[in-house]
């Protein structure tokens, strides 16, 4: 290796590496909402004996100066501090460490005391009044401080002097105003990419709004309008619609994706296009573009918003089909590649070509239907099946958006291969979908928690639960009873900070399915649905009390506090969330149809309370209390009363 000296700080003889978050290297930022911390940790070391200092330096993307935080030594070279990333927007970090020499005289000035050589100590002395003159360069706001120290440390009494410069009170002035000389630095300044709390604390309701209305008839806007009130209610903040454009004829799916469309038959909304438009338009059926924008203004006065599913897919009407049929594979007959992924076909669907020769004219295309949606008030974005489209594409058009409208999520829809979705994610997406539809055991939930919560997956993927979506009905919930139901909302909404269900088919408790498939029979995405919209059960009084308490706890409204806790019955799971003083315990019986029993350990470190023995329980939902003690306390959960206990931990007896 060739190393250019006049490009080298030869002075400098400290080492930084190992930071950690650093996500491949630098490459992709790491993520956090508005007022959330990060905690960094790093190595840093030097030659010889002289002590070593640790900054975390960080600033938010544009600022000149940088904001520095001594790190703590964790010992063996590894050191950690950590900040709140006060307000949205890009971040940067980086980590330095020098050599600290008034820190390091004064360590080596306290063992030569023993020694009892006052002509060492009166030289000792005189080095540290050099420091406090360096200091005065460094720090003018200091003046009269260091002054002082200097007249203190020149005291005719050389023993009183002595006691002063090897003092607590002198370390901790030098630790708050070091002498930073010929520091290193890591590397790499790393990225932070904030943004607003909805990105990391979101409960989602989905429903097709033309099964709105009442009587099976294809509802409109001002159907959904009549909705809000009671979804307000039952405490969601956001509605996702599923495509509202209008939907192609040709190749139109009937009843449960039957090739043979009836002539009043709806079609599936994911067929996008038709002569009355494409993916800027709305279905003339569910109103106009005014209607629109009337549900979203109201949505937002009830403290709601409105997501839009982002399908980059055109059905056979699609105008794009015939004026860029290069964005599209052409098969040797001429005619365009339907989508398949075997053995399902979708012949009402063209999926686009990342290939195409103006893939350029086809990214802008598609960046300004987003920026359309954006203009019209959107800010959230459920995306279908990102998976089977350029990820490189993503990476762009995500970050595009982002620099003039940061607020926007985006959620990636990809049931798909571990490393795909976290790359999605890398690449820019807010929050994922996730295999939470299928974990069902203890064993598989507490080993997927892990690995979401306990590797690097969480500093850069968002997961988000849901226990089922209009296209999956998981087999789980088929066949299954209310317990079940509300154990996998209760699974999902306490687990993961993020969440969401597919109604009304969840609250009405919905689960025939196409025989040996984990899909709805009678599928909204092929009809119009015919619900009545007023249940009230014990599942819906479950949805509404969670949502509540979800708001009401902070430790709810994050992913990565999910700390495990040790209960024998392998049908009980339980587990702890904690941020400041709210501290909850959670525990759950996975076994729906009966009572499960068992001994939980809870120890101080893992619910939040060091140094207290004894402490109460309440039960946020049944409001009953228990009085606990470090070690073992007896738990009992009968599904068919509550087949959960969602505990406030209090320090006391």
């Amino acid at each position: 290796m060739n190393i250019d000296l006049e490009k080298l700080n030869g002075k400098a003889r400290t080492v930084v590496c190992h930071v950690y978050p650093e996500i491949e290297g630098g490459k992709y930022p790491v993520k956090r909402v508005e007022g959330e911390w990060i905690e960094v940790v790093a190595d840093a070391f030097a030659d010889g004996h002289d002590l070593v200092s640790v900054d975390l330096l960080f600033r938010k993307l544009g600022k000149e100066q940088w904001n520095r935080i001594s790190m703590t030594g964790l010992g063996n070279d590894r050191y950690r501090a950590s900040f709140q990333c006060t307000e949205q927007g890009n971040w940067e970090y980086t980590v330095q460490a020098f050599i600290d020499h008034p820190l390091s005289w004064l360590h080596n000035f306290r063992k030569r005391l023993s020694e009892n050589n006052p002509q060492e100590w009166a030289l000792q002395l005189k080095i540290g009044i050099q420091f406090m003159e360096q200091l005065q360069e460094r720090y003018p706001d200091q003046l009269s401080v260091l002054k002082q120290w200097k007249l203190e440390l020149q005291d005719r009494n050389l023993e009183l002097a002595c006691q002063i410069a090897c003092s607590e009170k002198l370390e901790e002035y030098f630790r708050n105003y070091p002498l930073i000389d010929n520091p290193t630095r890591h590397d790499k300044v790393l990225a932070i990419k904030v943004q607003r709390k909805k990105a990391g604390f979101s409960s989602w309701y989905s429903f097709f709004p033309r099964s709105a209305g009442k009587n099976g008839k294809h509802a409109k806007f001002k159907d959904c309008e009549a909705l809000l009130p009671r979804i307000s209610k039952l405490g969601f903040d956001i509605i996702y619609f599923p495509p509202i454009h209008p939907i192609g004829k040709k190749f139109r799916k009937g009843k449960n994706n039957s090739l043979d469309a009836g002539e009043n038959e709806p079609g599936c909304p994911y067929a996008i296009g038709s002569e009355l438009g494409g993916h800027t338009d709305i279905l003339p059926e569910l109103g106009e573009l005014k209607d629109f924008q009337q549900f979203i203004q109201k949505a937002e006065k009830l403290g709601i918003e409105v997501a839009m599913d982002f399908a980059i897919q055109c059905s056979p009407d699609h105008s794009w089909a015939k004026k860029h049929k290069s964005w599209f594979k052409e098969r040797p007959d001429g005619s365009i590649q339907y989508a398949e992924n075997p053995p399902k076909k979708y012949q009402d669907i063209y999926p686009l070509d990342f290939e195409s020769n103006d893939w350029q004219g086809m990214w802008q295309a598609w960046l300004e239907v987003v920026q359309f949606w954006v203009g019209q008030g959107i800010r959230i974005f459920r995306v279908d099946n990102p998976h089977t489209k350029s990820f490189h594409f993503w990476e762009w058009l995500i970050g595009q958006i982002h620099i003039t409208h940061p607020d926007v999520i985006f959620l990636s829809e990809a049931f798909t291969r571990p490393r795909i979705m976290e790359d999605l994610a890398k690449k820019g997406f807010d929050q994922s979908y996730t295999y939470f539809t299928w974990r069902n055991s203890k064993w598989e939930l507490e080993e997927y928690m892990k690995e979401l919560t306990q590797t690097d997956r969480k500093e850069y993927f968002r997961p988000n639960f849901w226990p089922n979506t209009h296209d999956i009905n998981p087999y789980i919930l088929q066949t299954q009873n209310e317990n079940q139901f509300i154990i996998r909302f209760v699974l999902a909404s306490t687990l993961s900070s993020n969440y969401g269900i597919f109604s009304p088919v969840y609250e009405a408790m919905y689960s025939d399915s196409i025989p040996g498939k984990e899909e709805y029979l009678n599928s909204e995405k092929y009809e119009v649905g015919n619900w009545s919209w007023n249940w009230e059960n014990r599942l819906t009084k479950t949805i509404e009390a969670i949502n509540q308490i979800r708001k009401d706890n902070p430790a709810l409204q994050f992913t990565n506090n999910y700390r495990r806790l040790q209960i024998d019955n392998g049908q009980l799971m339980a587990f702890s969330k904690v941020y400041g003083e709210n501290r909850l315990v959670i525990i759950i019986n996975l076994d729906a149809q009966n009572k499960q029993s068992s001994m939980l350990n809870t120890f101080p470190e893992d619910i939040g309370l060091m140094g207290y023995s004894q402490f109460v329980v309440k039960d946020l939902i049944t409001n009953e209390q228990y009085q606990w003690h470090t070690g073992s306390n007896y738990v009992e959960l009968d599904p068919n009363k509550w087949p959960f206990h969602l505990f406030l931990v209090q320090p006391g007896s």
